[in-house]
């Protein structure tokens, strides 16, 4: 199956409107700048065709799509056996940021990768010798991924400045899990590290080509081999399961399709085989947010999307 370019126009004058119900993250003081009408779509087709509509080329942040990215290096790096003994995979209800769950979990580790303390156990795996390495390799990561030169791997110094100074929530999520030995290292140093990752910039195209990887059981569309099988197998079910956050199991009902969402309004989603929507690839970029963080118009196209192909 094929989406076309003038259904994507379409969705983009439908759901357009959607956006003023919605408000930019303000917690984030460089987030907060961004203009919230802003709407864009891309899809890779099944083909490996891309089309895309609306605001599908502006440039912002990733955000906390940076978790499935991450998650797939240390899964990649050190196996699912290590991974997994630090954090878990379970859905919550809570809140993104919330502590509660680690505080009531025994032993105490995060529930799953796509909350807060679950990216920031996963981001403290990754590998290298002190921040600019480890975020060096990350990069280094992505750019096999894309099939791009690592320069072309960026990130918004502002945003991620902005980031590390409001960021006191997270430092108390790695020093509470520090201290019950979930994570080691400099909490800094994590801390420099994940507010870089959720600041490397792309657009709805970059988020399609990764959605577009994962519906392909890690392949690229070129038929590349860049994530294994099980953990392109393992990322979609968690993304099913908690890539929304706490509404997760809305989206999975309206939508149907693993996706994960991050706070500048970026969601990237991915069909499969055995959904009527075949192997492709969305990105969608709509900065205003609904009440548990996920672009309200991006979501909505996304229904629609799926509803007119059943």
């Amino acid at each position: 199956m094929n989406v076309t370019q003038e259904e994507l126009e379409a969705l983009v004058a439908e759901c357009g409107p959607y956006t003023v119900q919605g408000q930019v993250a303000t917690y984030i003081p460089e987030l907060a700048k961004v203009d919230g009408g802003l709407l864009g779509i891309a899809v890779c087709n099944s083909d490996g065709t891309f089309v895309s509509a609306g605001d599908a080329e502006t440039l912002f942040t990733v955000q906390s799509v940076s978790k499935i990215i991450t998650l797939a290096f240390v899964l990649e790096t050190f196996g699912e056996d290590y991974v997994f003994s630090r954090v878990g995979m379970e859905p919550t209800g809570d809140a993104f940021n919330s502590i509660a769950k680690l505080e009531e979990t025994v032993p105490t580790k995060p529930l799953n990768p796509m909350i807060n303390a679950g990216a920031l156990a996963v981001t403290s795996m990754l590998p290298g010798d002190g921040a600019e390495d480890k975020f060096d390799r990350l990069r280094g990561f992505i750019a096999d991924l894309l099939d791009i030169e690592v320069e072309m791997v960026r990130f918004d110094p502002e945003v991620a400045r902005s980031e590390y100074e409001t960021t006191d929530l997270n430092r108390a999520l790695l020093y509470f899990m520090r201290h019950h030995g979930v994570i080691e290292g400099d909490v800094e140093e994590i801390i420099d590290v994940y507010t870089k990752q959720c600041a490397i910039l792309t657009n709805c195209r970059g988020l399609a080509m990764m959605g577009k990887i994962l519906s392909q059981s890690g392949k690229t569309p070129a038929g590349r081999q860049v994530i294994s099988r099980r953990n392109a197998r393992i990322i979609r079910a968690i993304m099913t399961t908690c890539g929304m956050y706490d509404a997760s199991g809305e989206f999975a009902v309206q939508v149907g399709l693993p996706g994960k969402s991050g706070v500048s309004g970026a969601i990237v989603a991915c069909g499969r085989s055995d959904y009527d929507m075949g192997e492709i690839g969305i990105g969608v970029f709509g900065p205003a947010l609904d009440m548990k963080g996920n672009s309200i118009a991006g979501t909505k196209m996304l229904e629609l999307l799926v509803q007119r192909h059943p």
